[in-house]
């Protein structure tokens, strides 16, 4: 089923559509601009900016910000004893408030052995908790291949990463975004999945 256009918003219902979208990710390259990525429309006009190791200086820590340069989503790597003994890395995504971050929106949860995330999918819940220990959406598929699909509980697709042919899929993809869905929240996943996979936002 194709996503509703009458979902609610996890950023902002001013990134949601009522239309499927094409989005075309660009890596920046880490010498001029510092590395991330930008986020652009068929029109080649800048959706979002991500930001990462290579701009702000701090590993685990990722900035998405809007066409116009706002910050509107913060994500950060969860640290302490605690996680170090865990099976998992955690990441928590904070909406921004005047370029600080304040409310949690989501949390996504990545297998810490690189063997295990061949098959396991990478699971992501909204914040409040609304259940325990279960997950709103997943990630299915290869980042790094350029071959994954983000799915609801329900089995519905909310966004698909696809490479065309002839095109250097390491530097230049695209995301297939369905109506009705958060298209930062969806460029927030993509940052995480990069950094995990040590792309651009790496330093």
């Amino acid at each position: 089923m194709a996503g509703s256009t009458n979902l609610m918003p996890i950023v902002s219902k001013i990134f949601c559509s009522p239309l499927r979208v094409v989005l075309f990710v660009r890596k920046r390259p880490h010498l001029i601009n510092g590395g991330g990525f930008v986020v652009m429309d068929g029109y080649q006009r800048v959706i979002f900016r991500v930001e990462g190791c290579g701009i702000l200086g701090v590993d685990g820590e990722l900035i998405i910000r809007d066409g116009d340069g706002t910050a509107v989503l913060f994500i950060r790597k969860k640290g302490g004893v605690v996680q170090a003994l865990s099976i998992h890395n955690r990441w928590r995504g904070y909406l921004m408030d005047y370029d600080v971050p304040s409310k949690p929106v989501f949390s996504l949860q990545q297998p810490k052995l690189r063997c295990s995330m061949i098959n396991t999918p990478i699971c992501i819940t909204l914040e409040p908790k609304g259940r325990r220990n279960n997950w709103d959406f997943e990630v299915i598929g290869s980042f790094t291949d350029r071959a994954c699909t983000l799915k609801d509980r329900k089995g519905n697709v909310l966004a698909q990463v696809g490479a065309r042919e002839m095109m250097a899929k390491n530097e230049f993809y695209h995301v297939l975004v369905q109506p009705g869905y958060d298209q930062a929240f969806v460029a927030g996943v993509l940052a995480i999945l990069d950094n995990i996979n040590g792309e651009s936002t790496r330093c």
